[in-house]
């Protein structure tokens, strides 16, 4: 049955990384439609029709790569599984344009964090040093929030197996350093069962959707907003400022530029490198350079 080809595809994949949640979600809706049809391989024309039924481009563009993949690898076990024609929906799929917090704004964020209530507790001590981790570090929500006791180390922080299911060690500056070690002896005066190092209020690990909610309450008490027709402020943005403002100091002189870009996806987990040369669109300071580059290119000036 097609559901238990399903299975199959992905379980090898998730077993290669990848978590596929959102893949699982099409192809069992895809598996269920063909079925209902009497489908017992996969067939090109019902894959069309399911696909069709997406209420965006976008989404049937989606559909149809999903699709395409996952009978590429059953017509591999089965020759009687069609591949469905490629390029019948055609979809963009556009990237949100970063807030980059200023250096002022970062310690804006931090400082109201220390304000937080309820006063006295731990709350305040671990909004201003996550906020001030996910800065200065660049690391997902999800990393942070997932770090135990004995992944900090003084080499640095262990973040372990994580979105592509793989672990990394991530050097810190020596304030960095410090600020974590402050927060840990207050932090370990609140004993509790979990060796999180940020933990809720009630003592379990801290939730992604809290930690969300509570930094929206902290940008506007900041007045931190962004303009009315620009980028609205983020969580992730601690990301893309730390990407951004370690590309802007770079001296892209020779290969130092490449072995930079290297680094730094390796430092933030990336698996491909588009995932960091994306951030070079990010700013002016950096299409300014990009831009230089070209015309030294096109002019021969290669000084």
């Amino acid at each position: 049955m097609l559901i238990d080809i399903v299975n199959i595809y992905l379980s090898v994949r998730r077993d290669a990384g990848f978590k596929l949640d959102e893949v699982e979600k099409y192809l069992s809706s895809y598996a269920n439609f063909a079925m209902a049809r009497g489908d017992t391989y996969i067939a090109g024309k019902t894959a069309i029709e399911w696909a069709s039924q997406a209420s965006s481009e976008n989404e049937r563009s989606r559909r149809s790569d999903v699709l395409i993949r996952f009978a590429r690898f059953a017509r591999a076990e089965d020759g009687r599984n069609e591949i469905p024609p490629d390029g019948v929906f055609y979809g963009r799929w556009h990237r949100r344009t970063p807030y980059i917090y200023t250096d002022e704004e970062v310690q804006k964020l931090i400082v109201y964090a220390e304000q937080l209530k309820p006063i006295g507790t731990l709350r305040p001590h671990t909004y201003s040093t996550l906020f001030g981790l996910l800065a200065t570090t660049g690391i997902r929500i999800s990393e942070a929030l997932s770090l135990r006791f004995n992944d900090v180390t003084p080499e640095g922080l262990v973040i372990r197996k994580t979105k592509f299911k793989k672990s990394r060690l991530l050097p810190l500056h020596d304030s960095t350093i410090e600020a974590i070690n402050r927060y840990l002896q207050c932090r370990r005066q609140f004993a509790t069962a979990d060796d999180h190092v940020f933990i809720s209020l009630r003592g379990k690990k801290l939730g992604c959707g809290y930690v969300a909610k509570t930094f929206k309450n902290v940008l506007k008490a900041a007045g931190i907003q962004g303009q009315p027709n620009g980028p609205k402020p983020r969580l992730h943005d601690f990301r893309h400022r730390f990407a951004v403002k370690s590309l802007e100091s770079c001296h892209d002189t020779g290969d130092r530029f490449a072995r930079h870009m290297l680094a730094l996806g390796t430092y933030m987990g990336h698996v491909h490198p588009k995932s960091t040369y994306w951030y070079l669109q990010s700013t002016p300071l950096l299409m300014k350079s990009i831009a230089d580059k070209c015309e030294s290119f096109i002019t021969g000036d290669q000084s």
